[in-house]
């Protein structure tokens, strides 16, 4: 009896003083954490020029942290909010201690279309106010060039070049992998157009899927090209792509001399030399180092200039896939954006919704729970507005149509008013290594769906009637909120993706304006002006550990650029990690996926395909490599 007292004494003891370490390393870590940050502050000059050294791509809503990537430093480059970005170049333009935008766009992840023009006009307004844009980068791709564009300098170092490609290209098809690994992918689809199954289902596109994707890419292309137009009418940018290599003869096979003879670029310098015309415009860095100006870094400026709180005009973002049940930022969950809309209604000082829609769509499940929240807001009497960003298609249309209207940009990516689920099974995979299935059955459906011995054609009928069921919904809804008759939605309908400017002239969308006009109309419609006429941005909620390891991420600028691409083939190579990313995720959703989806497979080639998490690293390339193996 003493022994066992004594072994647990020494456990309480063991436990306490572990306690008290943990509470030393915290406490610890959160002075060094808060002497850093005073000093970084200290070290930042007064004035000078807003210098955002943009790492990563621009998206409506940053992933959250992973904390294995904090710790381990896997996590790749961050992602920069949009109306963050905005806010911080708009309040440059008005701050007499900013004298200048800079733009370092050398590890820059690139964004949305739509995006790109949002930014483009904040640096516009830069301009208006007097002020110079200064932008420089070793390789320009379509999304660096828009924002370059609308620089007042742009600079491209000697051994650059500007790589506009425009949109398209090759998508990634699976059923020759499927086939050999002897997985049969049983597909339950509407929609003439619902494409998403293909790389499932068939080796390359389907004659509709060609020509919807045609029709997109033609223009999504022409709208970038008013835009590059509109920004830098000089710039011979069609000149230029029609015969880039007669371009680079003439100037003796140098690329960045070919796109300074197009008028692409306005200047040559290396980072000394760019510094220090920088430095000439808004003074020298304190260090003196050369080609160091004085420079107030995004974040840092960011802090100083909150986001306004006061506004009556909830915002609720829908970002990224749309899931089942809860989901981090970047991820749409339908429980947690139904919670967020109800969090706003909850708040007596919200007087109406906006709904910022960037969502290729998802779970059909997830869209209506998201949707049914909506409608109990406009049921409450608060006026829903819907602002789409650079896509809104499928799930993302589901969940737009509980809304009173629908602004969208003409670089919008919307419809694919669809709905199709995929279910695999395994039964010819398993006969490859000798395993077999055989059992009884109570009723035709017993045990089904059979993964392992064999979807039966009862489950598959049942299956199809279900996805069917869900499309009339679907088109129902967009019928009533549209005003249009079923048979009209689905003409327009059956899983076809249309650009903005084609999606309004056919209804789907009610006016071109971004998420200010958004606002705005929710805010006339609510009666409301002056300061209670802004937004108020509901946001779901930050781990606090996970934000507190964040302050101890690596904020060395050289250490996130120094894989980004400063030539072509450099550019290249980071294309073939974004479909290594692309086909991890494609296969994932094959077997994780909702059962059946209001999603547009195609719509995800238009957006940054985003870093790979550690787990699918470690985890599905690793199960793609074994399943491959031998084959």
């Amino acid at each position: 009896m003493l022994s066992l007292v004594k072994t647990a004494w020494k456990i309480m003891v063991g436990v306490k003083d572990a306690l008290v370490l943990l509470f030393l390393i915290f406490f610890f870590a959160l002075l060094y954490a808060g002497l850093k940050t005073a000093r970084t502050q200290e070290s930042f000059p007064s004035s000078g020029a807003l210098y955002l050294a943009l790492d990563g791509p621009i998206v409506e809503q940053p992933r959250a942290l992973d904390q294995y990537a904090v710790f381990t430093g896997a996590g790749g480059p961050g992602e920069y909010r949009l109306r963050d970005v905005v806010r911080a170049i708009e309040a440059a333009a008005d701050d007499g201690a900013i004298k200048a935008v800079v733009l370092d766009l050398d590890g820059f992840g690139g964004g949305g279309q739509v995006a790109m023009q949002r930014v483009g006009a904040a640096l516009d307004k830069v301009r208006a106010a007097g002020k110079p844009v200064l932008t420089r980068a070793s390789y320009y791709d379509d999304a660096s060039y828009m924002l370059a564009a609308h620089a007042s300098e742009v600079w491209l170092d000697p051994l650059g070049m500007v790589g506009v490609t425009g949109p398209g290209g090759s998508g990634l098809y699976f059923k020759g992998l499927i086939d050999r690994l002897g997985v049969k992918a049983h597909v339950y689809r509407v929609g003439t157009f619902k494409s998403a199954v293909e790389p499932f289902t068939q080796t390359g596109q389907s004659p509709e899927a060609r020509a919807a994707n045609e029709a997109l890419v033609e223009a999504i292309w022409s709208d970038w090209l008013d835009d590059i137009g509109k920004a830098r009418p000089a710039a011979r940018i069609r000149d230029y792509l029609a015969d880039p290599l007669a371009l680079l003869r003439a100037n003796g096979g140098d690329t960045a001399k070919a796109a300074l003879a197009a008028g692409l670029v306005d200047k040559l310098g290396d980072p000394v030399a760019f510094g220090s015309h920088v430095a000439s415009i808004v003074g020298e860095a304190s260090d003196e180092r050369p080609g160091d100006y004085a420079a107030v870094p995004f974040d840092s400026y960011l802090r100083k200039h909150k986001e306004s709180t006061g506004g009556q005009v909830g915002v609720v973002t829908v970002a990224g896939e749309i899931v089942d049940g809860e989901a981090a930022a970047g991820m749409a969950g339908g429980t947690s954006i139904a919670n967020l809309i109800r969090d706003a209604m909850a708040e007596d000082s919200v007087k109406a919704l906006v709904l910022r829609v960037d969502s290729p769509g998802g779970s059909a499940a997830a869209s209506e729970e998201i949707r049914l929240a909506l409608a109990e807001a406009r049921s409450r009497g608060l006026p829903v507005v819907v602002s789409m960003g650079n896509v809104a298609a499928s799930g993302g249309y589901w969940v737009s149509t509980a809304s009173d209207m629908i602004f969208a940009e003409p670089s919008t990516i919307t419809g694919s008013i669809g709905v199709f689920g995929i279910l695999p099974s395994f039964e010819d995979a398993l006969a490859k290594v000798g395993i077999t299935s055989d059992g009884v059955k109570a009723t035709p459906l017993s045990g089904e769906p059979d993964v392992v011995g064999g979807v039966s054609p009862q489950f598959n009928a049942l299956a199809q009637a279900s996805v069917e069921d869900i499309y009339g919904k679907f088109i129902g809804l967009v019928a009533g909120a549209r005003k249009m008759t079923p048979q009209r939605v689905d003409e327009i309908g059956q899983g076809r993706v249309w650009a903005g400017g084609m999606a309004r002239q056919l209804q789907l969308v009610d006016r071109f304006g971004g998420v200010e006009d958004a606002v705005a109309e929710a805010a006339r419609r609510a009666k409301l002006s002056g300061d209670a006429a802004g937004p108020r941005y509901f946001d779901p909620e930050r781990d606090p550990f996970t934000q507190f390891l964040g302050m101890f991420a690596s904020e060395d600028a050289d250490a996130s650029t120094a894989a980004a691409p400063r030539d072509l083939l450099s550019y290249a190579a980071r294309q073939q990690r974004q479909i290594a990313t692309r086909i991890v995720r494609d296969l994932r959703g094959l077997i994780e996926g909702p059962s059946i989806r209001a999603d547009c497979l195609e719509c995800r080639a238009f957006v940054p395909a985003g870093g790979m998490t550690p787990q699918e690293q470690a985890g599905w390339l690793r199960a793609l490599l074994e399943a491959t193996r031998g084959l």
